[in-house]
């Protein structure tokens, strides 16, 4: 395989993993957009059409896993293309969907397709570059997440708003074809193998956790992450029923809160790239400081603008140095699955966050507590990240009793 610096298909390939990304993103975040539409359509509660979220969050978390063991001995192309074809085909099922129950079904079969696609298509990412472009590799894949928040689900929304929350669908699914499409054409074919390297065999894969390291590695994810949608998921009752702003504004901010996960995630991965385990403590220390200083700007409509960017920054800035570490740890035959696997942590990380911020809101001090609770998270996650440095520092293995809390 050519190298970054003498094959000009390469910044083609990575735009081509980030329309992948892009498609993925906006299926997974669209419907809080299409609760209401797809509540009164399907004759369902707006909490029961809210599981249609927590559905997908499930079948990330096991299809991460299985995918990426039963597609162990494919090339990672053709991985990469089975799972956009999943993808659409999930996305074709939930715009024809009759009742809720195939709506469920539907996307739970879209959603076994994102963590191992994210996990097969960082490492692809990684192998496109020179070595010390790895993690702006990933972070320029991850683009596409961001540009789905910023663009992708704003616009399924307007869609299913104007023509109902099945046209949304129906416009994914092309989005899907045009990202099958790219990633046949561009992406090369032996992107990201060792052409000398013997099949994988599952108990090489599976072995990979047996790393301590890996493993600290994906606890850092789910906790330092939770702390993200702790306090992102509830930002819409906080801002008007604390900040005082109207549901338009809001919207405004969700955009300026987009153009600031896209910046940190770019800013992310360069750091990462100059250094990747300070990158890691620095971003999640930063993130910890931006989520203790929310009540210093929450009730200041115009403070609040600034905040919300650099929360966004702030919260992306972690993702890509959070896959580096882990994908550095599980170097060798298990990096498919380990990497697969940091991706349902992402997620699992969001479940956590959001469900530990209901918590604060139900039995604790309310919506003033969110930027709290969602600090304590990520502190935890650096403390995590501060041991993983230090045992690595004095050469010596995590002991087994920290091996199994993490």
């Amino acid at each position: 395989m050519k190298t970054a610096s003498t094959s000009p298909r390469l910044p083609i390939a990575l735009l081509a993993l980030t329309a992948g990304a892009f498609g993925i993103g906006t299926t997974e975040f669209v419907i809080m957009g299409l609760l209401l539409q797809v509540s009164a359509d399907l004759h369902v509660t707006v909490a029961g059409a809210g599981l249609l979220i927590s559905g997908y969050a499930l079948g990330v978390a096991v299809g991460a896993p299985l995918l990426t063991l039963a597609t162990r001995s494919l090339p990672r192309k053709t991985v990469l293309l089975a799972l956009m074809a999943i993808f659409t085909l999930g996305n074709l099922a939930c715009a024809l969907a009759p009742g809720y129950g195939w709506l469920m079904a539907a996307r739970v079969l879209t959603a076994l397709a994102h963590g191992t696609f994210f996990g097969v298509g960082s490492v692809v990412a990684t192998g496109l570059v020179p070595p010390q472009r790895r993690a702006s590799a990933i972070a320029i894949m991850f683009t596409g997440l961001t540009a789905a928040t910023l663009l992708g689900v704003p616009a399924g929304a307007w869609l299913g708003l104007q023509f109902g929350w099945r046209a949304t669908f129906w416009a994914v699914t092309v989005i899907g074809m045009l990202a099958f499409a790219v990633i046949a054409l561009f992406v090369p074919a032996k992107a990201g193998e060792d052409a000398n390297a013997e099949p994988v065999k599952l108990r090489d894969e599976v072995a990979v956790l047996a790393r301590p390291q890996v493993l600290l590695g994906l606890a850092m994810t789910v906790l330092g992450f939770a702390g993200v949608f702790a306090l992102f998921t509830y930002i819409q009752p906080l801002l008007t029923q604390v900040t005082g702003v109207s549901d338009t504004t809001v919207s405004a901010l969700l955009l300026v809160f987009g153009g600031g996960l896209a910046a940190g995630n770019l800013l992310g991965g360069k750091l990462a790239d100059r250094a990747l385990m300070p990158a890691v403590l620095g971003s999640l220390a930063a993130l910890a400081v931006v989520l203790l200083a929310t009540p210093l700007f929450i009730d200041n409509p115009i403070a609040v603008t600034g905040f919300i960017a650099v929360f966004g920054v702030a919260a992306f800035a972690t993702v890509a140095p959070l896959q580096m570490r882990v994908l550095e740890q599980a170097a060798g035959a298990g990096q498919n699955l380990a990497a697969s696997l940091n991706i349902a942590a992402f997620n699992l990380g969001n479940a956590l966050g959001a469900w530990l911020g209901g918590v604060a809101l139900t039995h604790g001090p309310g919506l003033r507590s969110l930027g709290g609770v969602a600090a304590l998270l990520t502190l935890a996650g650096l403390g995590l990240a501060l041991i993983s440095r230090r045992l690595e520092q004095r050469g010596r293995p995590v002991p087994a009793r920290l091996s199994r809390a993490a």
